[in-house]
């Protein structure tokens, strides 16, 4: 399903920009009903019905081997076809169906329509392999402050040390540039909104997180009033646009057996999300701990992120569990290379100077070898993939 891009998307920005909703579109967000009407959260039947007609969702949070950030992936001078094509034949070979692949909004402010061509493009190829991706509005995590244009060079054995946030701090500071924000959700899940390519919408990736061991002396102080005022829009603007798709945004820390336990932003992602998404990078038993605490929402489940050697979160140890469970998985990292982050998170605290004894992330080498063969062939027998003779 291949779309023609028009005109007047152009007039659609500026009107997004400078116009605020009528009443009667964003009072709906606000009343809990059961039924399907336009700007209402999926109901539970509805969810799983949805779920019902998926395959079992294996995956990754993917970016190419040659991108540091998001924005590197997707502006015009970096957007690497060639490359990505190349790298999702290896995930369809291992049988991955998803990937989860992060956004921008000043990939929109920059170029809107040259942005929505190349993620019809990148939807093309995935595609072409069977894949579906996820995609990510917002994000917390690392760099508050990005840049449009070229982006630095990897720093040398540090983990992340080019990925960016979205917003960045100055934006989310000022809510009088919000209908930027606006412009850009309304803009590309409206241009996706009923395209089947597209598997999911996940909000904001760890909108509570504060970057402390890396970027927090950097951060805005009340970054948690902040983005609690503004996830709750982001909502709400997704919910007008009604897509088809499903959306969530997941919870990643702290207790999660007791609703009472969930912070204000906790609550607006679990009582906004159609399929509930979580992270855990620890061992199988904790994960497995951590998704029987949120079965009691009777919805689909989905694990966003997951597998940090190190840290004792496996293939392993919890790729069997979610599938026995029925639950989607996507592992951080796939083809090392700008990103870093076969080096871990205490990179921030201490050197590399050369390639860790054990990796903490990603699964392919960038000519396409596994770092861990035996790695490779438990996903295959789990995903269902069989090797011929």
């Amino acid at each position: 399903m291949k779309k023609i891009l028009i005109l007047p998307l152009v007039v659609l920005l500026a009107f997004n920009c400078q116009q605020k909703k009528p009443a009667e579109e964003t009072q709906s967000t606000e009343v809990e009903v059961i039924t399907e009407e336009k700007g209402t959260r999926w109901t539970i039947e509805k969810a799983n019905n949805w779920y019902e007609n998926q395959p079992w969702l294996a995956g990754c949070n993917y970016v190419p081997f040659n991108a540091i950030n998001q924005l590197e992936m997707w502006q015009e001078a970096t957007f690497d076809p060639e490359t990505i094509d190349k790298e999702l034949g290896w995930a369809e070979e291992i049988g991955f169906n998803t990937l989860r692949v992060y956004l921008h909004d000043k990939l929109w402010e920059q170029d809107a329509k040259g942005f929505l061509n190349r993620m019809d493009k990148f939807l093309e190829i995935c595609q072409s392999h069977g894949i579906r991706p996820m995609f990510v509005l917002f994000d917390s995590c690392w760099d508050p402050f990005p840049k449009l244009g070229e982006q630095r060079a990897p720093q040398q054995g540090l983990h992340n040390s080019g990925w960016v946030q979205n917003p960045g701090a100055e934006i989310l500071q000022d809510p009088t540039q919000y209908p930027k924000l606006e412009a850009y959700v309304e803009g590309v899940v409206g241009y996706f909104k009923n395209d089947d390519r597209v598997l999911a919408w996940d909000v904001w990736n760890e909108p509570d997180n504060t970057n402390d061991s890396s970027y927090g002396d950097k951060e805005p102080k009340n970054k948690h009033e902040l983005v609690e005022n503004l996830l709750a829009q982001v909502f709400t603007w997704v919910r007008n646009v009604n897509p088809s798709q499903p959306i969530t945004s997941g919870i990643w820390r702290g207790d999660w057996s007791k609703d009472e336990n969930f912070s204000p932003i906790q609550k607006i992602q679990v009582e906004n999300s159609d399929i509930i998404s979580f992270h855990n990078y620890n061992d199988g038993a904790d994960f497995e701990k951590q998704l029987k605490s949120i079965q009691r929402f009777n919805r689909p489940l989905v694990c966003t992120e997951y597998m940090s050697r190190g840290n004792k979160s496996t293939f392993e140890g919890s790729m069997p569990i979610a599938k026995e469970n029925n639950v989607g998985v996507y592992n951080w990292g796939f083809v090392a290379g700008k990103s870093n982050t076969i080096y871990p998170w205490d990179s921030w605290q201490k050197a590399y100077d050369s390639e860790p004894p054990l990796w903490f992330h990603d699964i392919f080498k960038p000519d396409g070898s596994p770092y861990k063969a035996e790695e490779i062939e438990l996903i295959k027998s789990l995903t269902g993939v069989t090797t011929a003779n």
